[in-house]
């Protein structure tokens, strides 16, 4: 397949940062806090960079959406082989509100209008954990789809898929155009070297507002609250079996 693929890269809070709900529980703490690109998005810009150093593809495309910061998301992907970027530009209320189906209807949009052949996708992202993009994107645009992918080949028009399922491992092989979503064993992402950190900062990155696409932001959801997970009461240490029972019937356990 001689193509183009469209890579979404998403910018979340760094997996290592202690996550802090607002005062006012309306939403986490962003403000001042480490960013970075959402890991499994990482794997899904390996993944196509790969298939184009074995000159399967043609160009890779990074997309990102959210307001300006997203474009330090595209030059990381651009730094590891990317071969240009699009930011679509979504700040203020509708950044907030944008989910999903908002971010699949925008991905939807531009694989038509930029022709792509593959759109590869995160299965998910560390903020929000919906795994719904990729299948939403595909719905829209009557693609085949190949979610959880642990192993990608491509054969002409044909894409073979290794799946990572609850029951084990699932083989597909699909025809393209096509959805792909990257789960954890599908690669490791290399280290964007500091040469080709310089080379991203020249290549060119297109700004686009989900109106020129003919997406509307409106959401469906809305956010009551969001509150920290319980704290975890102690536990207590038991010497024998005996006690062990005696604490389980104690509350009611047993």
């Amino acid at each position: 397949m001689s193509g183009r693929v469209l890579v979404g890269v998403k910018r979340v809070i760094d997996y290592a940062v202690k996550i802090r709900v607002k005062p006012d529980n309306s939403g986490v703490v962003t403000d001042g806090v480490k960013h970075s690109m959402n890991p499994f998005c990482e794997i899904a810009v390996e993944e196509a960079v790969k298939l184009k150093e074995k000159k399967l593809i043609k160009e890779v495309v990074a997309v990102s959406c959210g307001p300006q910061q997203s474009q330090e998301t595209i030059r990381t992907a651009l730094a590891m082989g990317a071969d240009r970027g699009i930011h679509v530009e979504v700040a203020g209320k509708d950044y907030e509100t944008l989910g999903p189906l908002q971010v699949s209807k925008i991905m939807a949009a531009l694989a038509k209008k930029e022709d792509a052949q593959l759109l590869i996708l995160g299965k998910q992202a560390i903020d929000d954990d919906c795994n719904q993009t990729g299948q939403m994107t595909a719905a829209l645009l009557d693609w085949p789809q190949g979610t959880f992918a642990s192993e990608v080949s491509l054969d002409g028009d044909k894409v073979k898929v290794v799946r990572e399922i609850d029951g084990g491992l699932e083989t597909i092989k699909i025809s393209t155009p096509a959805v792909l979503t990257a789960d954890l064993r599908l690669n490791t992402p290399r280290y964007a070297t500091l040469p080709n950190i310089m080379k991203a900062k020249k290549k060119k990155i297109a700004n686009v507002k989900p109106a020129d696409l003919g997406v509307d932001l409106t959401s469906r959801l809305e956010v009551l609250k969001v509150e920290e997970p319980p704290q975890r009461e102690a536990g207590v240490k038991v010497e024998t079996v005996e006690d062990l029972v005696g604490k389980l019937k104690e509350t009611g356990r047993i």
